[in-house]
């Protein structure tokens, strides 16, 4: 008899006051089910009622094999396709399904994928502060965790906290996280001429600009750079201006990653046909999970592109260990953003007090050891969901307000 979805079920948590979304996906065989992220931390709601309402009477009944047939089926079926929403509901399914799929062969997901590559996955991590000294502090201290790719960033992406309008501003300008493009160029230059003395060029060094200035200025920004020898610049242009990439490419050596906010195939082909990327930067389910990631890196792989994929805080321990089984399976991988969940054991005791409360609701997370990242080889994505202790921490449905980013005349500028 073949196996089917009988039911599936959306779990949101936040203990870490981040909104979390995961998609369960429970089967006909008992004790059989696969967990999935579909974390949109910003509209968790509207994903918890796509899955739901739409996705899982579409779905209950079917065989769980089907992993291809049944993402395209999820794709197509709302006749619109794409988006933050959509993307995010079928990645939640999508993973889950490679979970299940896992566990039925007994074997972690990248052995799935073809087995590994590499044995462990270096990745990196964010360095920030108030200046160069307490910045250079911390790139020392993730030095001595055998860290060798930073990025940074000097008090985040250029601009202050959410508040006030500063006086420069028009009268009755709104409130706002206020930029001053000009002076952000002015500030990373000397960041990274700071960092560069005392730390010297064996570190690998990444700054995410976040879309945060104009194309012509992150042109300028790009070459201003080139003497601190980057591993990569991080999103320079928006979404909305990737054609700007290819001037950058034309007139920087610098390396380029581009991709967070990419949602369909259209926007990443031709940046990486005619190679004006270096590095691609999607955040795996705002594409659609696992099923279309891999994809992308194999079509990526073809044209000397290598993977960097988004690795934040708003996403939950299984989209990072996703991250991770591609990782170890793909030929082109570059890098891998970390974004510093450490497993119980890990020496830090200031982590492991910092995410417990992580850890206790999803155990399993891929293990942190001397600058690298090791999959846990248990079947599957390897990472559970306790219940009873992610119902102690709900999640909040708020005004979103970090990105609500603004130019010096009160103009909203994309965060």
């Amino acid at each position: 008899m073949p196996i089917t979805i009988r039911d599936i079920r959306v779990i949101c948590t936040a203990p870490e006051g981040i909104n979390l979304v995961v998609v369960k996906v429970e089967t006909s065989e008992p004790e059989l089910y696969g967990l999935g992220c579909a974390t949109f931390a910003y509209r968790h709601l509207t994903v918890q009622h796509l899955v739901e309402n739409y996705l899982k009477p579409l779905l209950v009944g079917r065989e769980v094999n089907n992993i291809e047939a049944l993402w395209q089926l999820m794709h197509q079926n709302a006749y619109w396709r794409n988006g933050g929403i959509e993307n995010n509901a079928i990645s939640g399914v999508d993973m889950a399904l490679w979970d299940i799929k896992g566990k039925l062969a007994n074997m972690p997901c990248y052995e799935l994928f073809g087995g590994k590559c590499r044995e462990a996955i270096p990745v990196y991590r964010h360095a920030d502060g108030r200046d160069v000294e307490e910045i250079c502090d911390n790139i020392e201290r993730f030095r001595d965790m055998g860290i060798t790719h930073i990025r940074c960033q000097c008090g985040g992406y250029g601009g202050g906290g959410y508040g006030k309008a500063p006086a420069t501003a028009p009268q009755g300008a709104p409130d706002g996280v206020y930029l001053d493009s000009r002076k952000y160029i002015r500030d990373t230059v000397k960041l990274f001429e700071g960092i560069r003395a005392r730390i010297g060029y064996d570190m690998a060094l990444v700054h995410d600009v976040h879309e945060r200035i104009a194309p012509v200025e992150a042109l300028q920004l790009a070459k201003q750079l080139e003497p601190f020898d980057l591993f990569f610049l991080e999103d320079a242009v928006p979404l909305e201006q990737v054609d700007w990439l290819r001037l950058l490419r034309q007139q920087t050596s610098i390396p380029l990653a581009q991709g967070e906010l990419f949602n369909n195939p259209r926007e990443w082909k031709q940046l990486i046909t005619e190679r004006l990327i270096d590095f691609i930067r999607v955040h795996i389910s705002q594409i659609g999970g696992i099923t279309p990631a891999r994809k992308l890196a194999i079509f990526a792989e073809q044209f000397g592109v290598r993977t960097a994929w988004h690795g934040p805080g708003d996403m939950s321990p299984l989209a990072h260990a996703a991250n991770i089984h591609i990782d170890l399976a793909a030929p082109n991988f570059g890098v891998q953003e970390w974004s510093g969940i450490e497993p119980p054991n890990f020496v830090i005791q200031e982590l492991r007090q910092q995410h417990g409360a992580l850890l206790e609701v999803f155990p399993g997370l891929p293990e942190f050891r001397d600058g690298y990242v090791y999959a846990n080889h248990k079947p599957g994505l390897g990472v559970d969901l306790d219940e009873k202790e992610a119902a102690k921490y709900p999640c909040e449905n708020t005004v979103t307000t970090w990105t609500q980013t603004r130019l010096r005349d009160g103009s909203l500028q994309t965060p």
